[in-house]
């Protein structure tokens, strides 16, 4: 697990729920690496029932709360292994790698879901190389950058929005813009944000060098 420098900044941590679930898995034997790993078969499942939702509308938001519960995941496993004690030798492998292939399930499976896989695929490189920057800053030894407009929190909320929309839309409308739409936002958004922490990298290490 990173360290608490290196850590997203999440208003959530400080949450009561989040409190409240965290004394409840300490209670437990359950690791950090294990939620870890747990978020990943949430992200695949997230992946597959929107794939398959066009068919089936109500798998939308069966994908929504996946989605979420992917993200939980991602909150307490650092909390189990900062504020619980739990963390492992290998914990920053068990960090960020689950991270990598959940969000490619997502928006994978966002890109089928929408009919515009290789969209869904672009979405997915592109998510990668914000956090490859973003990582990239922390191995040379500056803060690492988790800045937006489209990080992985605000991708999720995107996703999870574009799920509950698909679902009503496909039952009321039966279309899917809403989710062509937002894949659309999500491509050029996380595009930007890419970038942008790369234009930031650069800059910082040509102060460090001056």
């Amino acid at each position: 697990m990173a360290s608490s420098g290196e850590r997203r900044p999440l208003a959530s941590r400080q949450t009561r729920w989040a409190a409240a679930l965290l004394k409840a898995l300490l209670a437990t034997p359950v690791t950090a690496n294990g939620i870890s790993v747990l978020g990943i078969l949430f992200a695949i499942l997230a992946g597959l029932a929107l794939a398959a939702a066009p068919d089936h509308p109500v798998l939308y938001l069966a994908a929504a709360l996946l989605v979420q519960l992917r993200l939980v995941c991602n909150l307490m496993d650092g909390l189990v292994a900062v504020e619980g004690g739990r963390g492992s030798a290998v914990g920053a492998l068990y960090n960020e790698a689950p991270d990598r292939l959940e969000d490619s399930a997502i928006l994978i499976g966002l890109g089928y879901a929408a009919f515009l896989p290789e969209a869904g695929f672009v979405a997915a490189i592109l998510a990668v190389f914000t956090a490859y920057v973003r990582m990239l800053g922390g191995s040379l030894g500056l803060p690492q950058d988790f800045g937006g407009p489209m990080a992985k929190p605000q991708r999720m909320a995107a996703v999870t929005l574009a799920c509950i929309l698909a679902a009503l839309e496909a039952w009321f409308l039966g279309s899917h813009w809403s989710l062509q739409i937002v894949l659309a936002v999500i491509v050029l958004g996380t595009a930007y944000t890419g970038l942008r922490r790369l234009r930031r990298l650069g800059t910082l290490l040509r102060e460090r060098g001056t």
